[in-house]
């Protein structure tokens, strides 16, 4: 199997000036991606415990977000923040049952409790539980480590998403064997992942390029790829448990 000629056509976590420290537009982010043939995005900004998080309200409200710009599906999303050792997080209820893509992550500046191992391992298996949860995010970091083995198979167990995330190798360096550890581990036990660039400007949106060579690296399974492109990510939307669909 080779990664020469794999293009993934979606992207499940990018942000917006929504946030901050982001500096692009929903629309700029989407003309791009149509630009570059993608066929999907998801807009992810931080939820409101980041510094520069948006209001709740932004979350609720993103309904007026169109379905579809420039040809490229828009789904409407936000990257959630555990906020304490017992695994809260700063948006919950209909807040998320507004939204089409749910991913949790640990930040260090909103979550300063950082916990025990075990803590953090059962913090992500609840997620993992949580239907209204789709996909950890960047979760290679050292800081946060946890029982790999264990959470990946409640990934399987309720067929949730574990990231890949590009910016890893380029700011996260340090979190780069533990998220080779991750998917390993992913690959044996034929958990789903997705590719996503983690992007707070439009120009970043579908670069995977060190993503891929990892997966390439260690001969990733490609079906396991969710976000590979909108059909096959369609399909995982639509067989969630929660019932939720893209319409």
């Amino acid at each position: 199997m080779s990664y020469k000629n794999i293009k993934i056509l979606t992207d499940l976590h990018t942000h917006t000036v929504a946030n901050t420290h982001a500096f692009s537009t929903v629309t700029e982010n989407a003309t791009y991606a149509s630009g570059i043939g993608m066929e999907a995005i998801a807009i992810t900004d931080h939820a409101p415990q980041m510094p520069d998080g948006a209001h709740r309200w932004h979350f609720l409200n993103s309904v007026v977000l169109p379905r579809e710009i420039n040809g490229v599906k828009i789904l409407r999303g936000a990257e959630v923040n555990i906020i304490d050792v017992d695994g809260t997080i700063d948006l919950n209820g209909p807040y998320l049952e507004a939204l089409d893509w749910v991913t949790v992550s640990y930040h260090r500046f909103t979550c300063a409790d950082v916990g025990t191992k075990n803590q953090r391992t059962q913090c992500y298996i609840n997620h993992l539980s949580n239907p209204q949860i789709d996909m950890l995010g960047h979760c290679g970091n050292p800081v946060f480590d946890f029982d790999v083995g264990a959470v990946v198979d409640a990934a399987k167990e309720f067929d949730k998403v574990i990231e890949v995330n590009e910016n890893t190798f380029n700011i996260r360096k340090d979190n780069v064997p533990l998220c080779e550890e991750i998917i390993l581990a992913c690959a044996e036990k034929g958990v789903k992942i997705a590719v996503n660039s983690d992007a707070h400007y439009h120009t970043h949106i579908g670069n995977y390029e060190k993503a891929i060579e990892l997966l390439d690296k260690i001969q990733f399974p490609t079906e396991l790829i969710v976000n590979l492109n909108w059909e096959r990510l369609k399909n995982h939307l639509d067989g969630r448990l929660n019932g939720k669909k893209f319409v």
